[in-house]
């Protein structure tokens, strides 16, 4: 079998400046991290073709990223895969964030009172990413993960955050597309609006079945000393038990967390009459 692991770069390939390097090394992580879902990894050619690369640019570029361990490159069929050093990575970086450790008590409990997963939510326009999550006791849960990405338009976390947010950010939500994902999902920025003030009326977000079939959620943001909308909590579960007449309850739950937690990060409800 041919070995893939000793190929090098054409020499002849332009040299590049250091930042444009580094731009292209990390839009390889984020192509291999993209890519996760394959449990066999990504062949050279593919990362070539997926990037817009010449395939001796990816093999000069994939180098030290092998060497620091971010990237590992199968002996046997020469695929490359996110190397081990991106979860010490991850992992100092999650431990590190204050808002996670605060929350951490405050979400523990609230599964046990809701028994339905629970998630602390990150905005980073146009999606949302899942920053920590208290798992379901029951046998048929929610499936996510921590370091997970969802639309933000779609999702009660997105609108939570998108409720308090500026024209701005919400036009570049608008932007990135809201195509359908349900019979349910909201794909009128017009409806998205009226939405978003339903929810600052009523202080907690709903995802009625509008990003995945068949789930339900809802979550509140909690605010820094400026009243931004710096994380989000959310209750989540199979729309069989996470029904229309347990919403108010379970909004008056998740907001309660929510507010909790701005007291802990020291923060304070902003009043937004828009």
């Amino acid at each position: 079998m041919t070995s893939h692991a000793n190929e090098t770069p054409d020499a002849s390939e332009p040299r590049r400046n250091t930042s444009s390097s580094l731009r292209r090394a990390l839009g390889i992580l984020m192509h291999l991290a993209e890519d996760g879902g394959h449990p066999h990894g990504t062949t050279l050619t593919e990362l070539a073709t997926g990037l817009q690369m010449s395939k001796s640019t990816v093999l000069r570029l994939v180098a030290p990223l092998r060497e620091a361990r971010l990237v590992d490159q199968d002996p046997e069929s020469g695929h490359y895969r996110l190397g081990p050093q991106n979860a010490l990575l991850g992992q100092l970086y999650l431990e590190r964030l204050d808002v996670r450790r605060t929350a951490s008590p405050l979400l523990h409990q609230l599964a046990q009172d809701v028994r339905e997963a629970v998630h602390l939510v990150s905005f980073d326009p146009p999606e949302i990413v899942y920053i920590d999550k208290v798992e379901s006791p029951q046998a048929v849960r929610m499936h996510s993960r921590v370091g997970g990405r969802q639309p933000a338009y779609c999702t009660a976390t997105g609108k939570a955050f998108l409720a308090y947010a500026t024209d701005d950010v919400f036009e570049s939500v608008i932007a990135a597309g809201m195509p359908v994902r349900t019979p349910a999902t909201i794909t009128s920025p017009e409806q998205l609006r009226a939405e978003l003030a339903r929810i600052r009326q009523r202080g907690y977000a709903i995802d009625d079945v509008e990003n995945e079939v068949d789930i339900r959620c809802v979550a509140a943001s909690a605010f820094n000393h400026s009243g931004s909308a710096v994380t989000a909590v959310s209750i989540s579960g199979p729309a069989s038990r996470m029904t229309h007449d347990r919403l108010a309850e379970i909004g008056e739950l998740v907001t309660e967390t929510a507010r909790a937690l701005t007291d802990r990060l020291g923060g304070v409800v902003p009043h937004v009459d828009r």
